[in-house]
């Protein structure tokens, strides 16, 4: 479970990351208030989902499924956002999703591959 753990992490810093670009505080010129406010919520249902899967580790697997799932809906309406002209526009927004994409879709993989019966020193 901790390569699950490891993804966990991965995505939400990326997605930390990301916010900080879209609020200006990285890089100036990629400022957006909403994609702001999604990868920060995003961000944190993710990281409150590592901090849950740490506690209750026989839990991890669905805990896991569940925030990678919620993440990648809303990286989709971030690309539904994009496609209809209301999101950010950008090519850094493009390649910062298809990351998004990929990354969550390979971290889903990884923790449906996971036996459903967990020990605790997962």
């Amino acid at each position: 479970m901790k390569h699950v753990r490891l993804f966990l992490i991965l995505e939400a810093l990326g997605f930390a990351l990301a916010a900080l670009v879209h609020a200006g505080v990285l890089v100036d010129g990629y400022q957006h208030r909403e994609a702001t406010i999604a990868e920060s919520v995003i961000s944190a249902a993710l990281a409150i989902g590592l901090a849950a899967s740490l506690a209750a580790p026989g839990w991890a697997r669905g805990i896991a499924l569940g925030v990678q799932a919620f993440a990648l809906i809303g990286t989709g309406v971030g690309l539904f956002t994009i496609a209809i002209g209301i999101g950010p526009q950008s090519a850094f927004d493009l390649v910062l999703h298809a990351g998004f994409v990929a990354l969550l879709v390979a971290g889903l993989i990884s923790v449906a591959r996971e036996p459903r019966q967990l020990n605790a020193r997962a």
